[in-house]
């Protein structure tokens, strides 16, 4: 009996023993939350485990003991009130006990009461914006993977499609609260680490919060399906020490002070058709091709050509306000404040002069500051 006993106690325990080293598991993140977290669904794995060996333990059991075979005849009863009182009320209790752990949880995930810092953070297709409250301190995330891994031409690094050209900074030890939204569709912040998912939503505020206790890289993705490039908008953390957290925001605002000069500095070049066209490969390669195409086909029936465009071919009048202030109604961005003047001089003097569109036009940053005025 003793051998019988020890052999179903190991049964019982070995898959939560096991468990945390099982590499399809849940990770344990980097946050209280996230433990609390994983403690949670270790528990459930549990409850769920100690019902199966009982139920199937009983199964087998009848099915060897109870079998026609030795003789065994069914008993005839009907209505047993205490069978009845015993499987309603047994469930009840484990309901009840898993009801308890899960409620501390999601109380504790959902008070983002008394934080230390706010962040603002905007989804867009197929970028993030972070704002950070009280810092004067803000930008776009954009996906930094090249284009030759994404078209197969170039070997895939180790964070294919998980890095970015700025990521997201936070200090350790500091409770960090999230105000989401969406400038078009729904999209979802998710950090598995931190044990972050929220939605996105336009015109709506959602909120939750973090505090990370280990410094490290932390990467996530969008993981609401948002169109085309859904999965090529990926989100990565820098969690620093509040002093080099400190250091950090320093060098922001010195490199806005710097930003905010040179773009002062550009109203007065005058930059050759060889150097705008350069410079607005790059940029249309990192904010216009995504839905444009490389080629400036587009995706017929979803976004329009730049090749023979009536936009990028026709009045530049039209073609400044459109790329400036977006079109509503539709997935075409405003990027005014997303770009610089003198980039978005070069993105327009490279799209009417590109794929044989040829108009001759160049523009300056001039040109883009007096339209926008």
């Amino acid at each position: 009996m003793k051998r019988v006993l020890y052999s179903f106690l190991a049964l019982l325990f070995t898959p939560y023993v096991l468990a945390s080293g099982m590499p399809f598991n849940m990770t344990k993140g980097v946050t209280d939350i996230s433990g609390q977290v994983y403690n949670l669904h270790m528990i459930i794995l549990y409850i769920c485990c100690a019902i199966g060996v009982v139920v199937f333990g009983v199964m087998i059991y009848s099915m060897i003991n109870h079998r026609k075979s030795k003789g065994a005849v069914a008993a005839n009863f009907h209505e047993s009130t205490k069978v009845e009182i015993a499987w309603t009320i047994t469930p009840f209790i484990i309901l009840i006990a898993m009801a308890i752990p899960a409620t501390k949880t999601l109380v504790a995930m959902e008070d983002s009461s008394d934080a230390d810092i706010t962040i603002k953070i905007t989804g867009s297709q197929w970028k993030w914006h972070y704002s950070y409250f009280d810092q004067d301190i803000e930008f776009y995330s954009l996906l930094s993977t090249p284009r030759e891994q994404i078209e197969g031409t170039e070997e895939k690094g180790e964070n294919y499609l998980l890095e970015v050209d700025k990521p997201l900074v936070l200090p350790i030890n500091k409770k960090v609260r999230f105000l989401m939204t969406s400038e078009d569709v729904i999209h979802s912040w998710w950090i598995p680490a931190f044990a972050v998912k929220k939605d996105a939503n336009p015109g709506f505020i959602n909120e939750a919060w973090t505090r990370i206790d280990i410094p490290g890289t932390y990467r996530g993705q969008c993981a609401e399906l948002c169109g085309k490039d859904h999965g090529f908008m990926p989100i990565v953390v820098e969690a620093l020490s509040q002093a080099d957290f400190d250091i950090w925001v320093a060098e922001q605002k010195n490199q806005a002070s710097a930003a905010a000069a040179e773009a002062e500095a550009s109203l007065s070049q005058s930059l050759s058709m060889d150097e705008l066209m350069a410079q607005g490969e790059q940029v249309y390669m990192s904010r216009c091709a995504a839905c444009h195409q490389p080629n400036g086909m587009g995706l017929p029936g979803v976004f329009p050509p730049m090749k023979g465009s009536p936009i990028t071919t026709g009045p530049l009048m039209d073609h400044l306000e459109i790329v400036i202030n977006g079109k509503a109604g539709t997935a075409m961005q405003a990027f005014g404040k997303q770009l610089t003047a003198q980039e978005i001089a070069a993105v327009i003097t490279y799209e009417r002069n590109a794929w044989d569109n040829n108009t001759g036009d160049t523009v300056q940053a001039a040109d883009v500051s007096q339209h926008g005025q």
